[in-house]
């Protein structure tokens, strides 16, 4: 079961919405059309960290990268 202080992470789908979901979940929580509108739902649900995708697929380096907003 979610705890309050559980992180959310939020990314951009190919479809251009914005995704908030928990770690290791199987669905996105949330889907909105703004990544503002992504983080201020998360900060909304959440005492712990709200974390935004920066890079998520590189032809070179290392991807998934995410920074703590």
């Amino acid at each position: 079961m979610a705890k309050k202080n559980d992180p959310y992470f939020v990314e951009r789908r190919p479809d251009g919405k914005y995704a908030v979901e928990r770690a290791d979940a199987e669905r996105a929580s949330r889907l909105l059309d703004t990544q503002k509108e992504a983080k201020d739902w998360a900060r909304e649900r959440t005492d712990g960290a709200v974390h935004v995708a920066r890079v998520r697929h590189t032809d070179g380096g290392s991807p998934d990268k995410w920074r703590k907003d």
